[in-house]
């Protein structure tokens, strides 16, 4: 499988690595900078856990040579999210804000036992990253309110300060960042003198490549569609 890789961070170079020891091979690693390089280059599928202002040219690039696409980079607003889907008319792409099998497992527990709280527990989340993230809260975090709260039913409160009242029909988002923490989520169910916590802590960034290459791997034989983790888990 040929891979073009987007980003020359830590992750970019960890993907990189990752895929040569699978026997992957990796036509360029490149960013916005020097995406002209591999304009005439042919991959099977693109891996980007980037910038989000990678993504038009990312997108226009797997229009053109008809690469797969596998999405990783956080931080994007909704105008990227619907190139991200644009694409998926024509071509095949996998995305997700986590590739983590074990977020993918506490999603769906989340999706399965909160209608069974939600009228008699208060619930907040905290997350934590290393102090290098630019974003906050983590595309994780929104993907896990996403699965706890999919209509919307509840006021969604990114941190809290001041005279804020009692608390409402609402839910409580923190974002705490520093050190190399690789990502820590944290959903807390408080009832009446009990509570419940469901909790992922990733120790390090290769969970998250492991499973951009299983992703990889899983795109490119599949037809143009939007896919995610519930596919390759599925």
């Amino acid at each position: 499988m040929k891979i073009l890789v987007i980003g020359k961070g830590k992750m970019g170079s960890l993907i990189k690595q990752t895929a040569l020891d699978k026997g992957h091979e990796v036509i360029g690693i490149v960013d916005i900078f020097d995406a002209d390089s591999i304009s005439n280059k042919q991959c099977d599928v693109v891996i980007d856990f980037s910038h989000r202002d990678n993504v038009e040219w990312v997108c226009d690039y797997c229009q053109k040579t008809k690469a797969c696409l596998v999405m990783g980079t956080t931080g994007l607003e909704q105008h990227h999210l619907d190139m991200i889907q644009a694409l998926a008319n024509t071509n095949p792409v996998f995305f997700s804000y986590n590739y983590s099998y074990g977020v993918a497992v506490v999603r769906k527990a989340l999706e399965y036992i909160t209608p069974m709280l939600k009228e008699d527990f208060d619930i907040e989340m905290v997350e934590a990253h290393h102090n290098q993230k630019a974003d906050a809260p983590s595309g994780t975090a929104k993907m896990l309110l996403d699965a706890i709260d999919p209509n919307n039913e509840f006021k969604h409160v990114f941190s809290r300060e001041g005279m804020t009242g009692k608390r409402e029909k609402e839910i409580g988002v923190f974002a705490l960042r520093g050190g190399t923490v690789a990502g820590q989520h944290t959903v807390y169910y408080f009832g009446n003198d009990e509570s419940i916590t469901i909790s992922h802590n990733a120790t390090s960034r290769q969970i998250f490549v492991n499973g951009a290459i299983k992703a990889a791997e899983f795109i490119v034989s599949q037809k143009a569609g939007l896919y995610s983790m519930d596919d390759l888990l599925g």
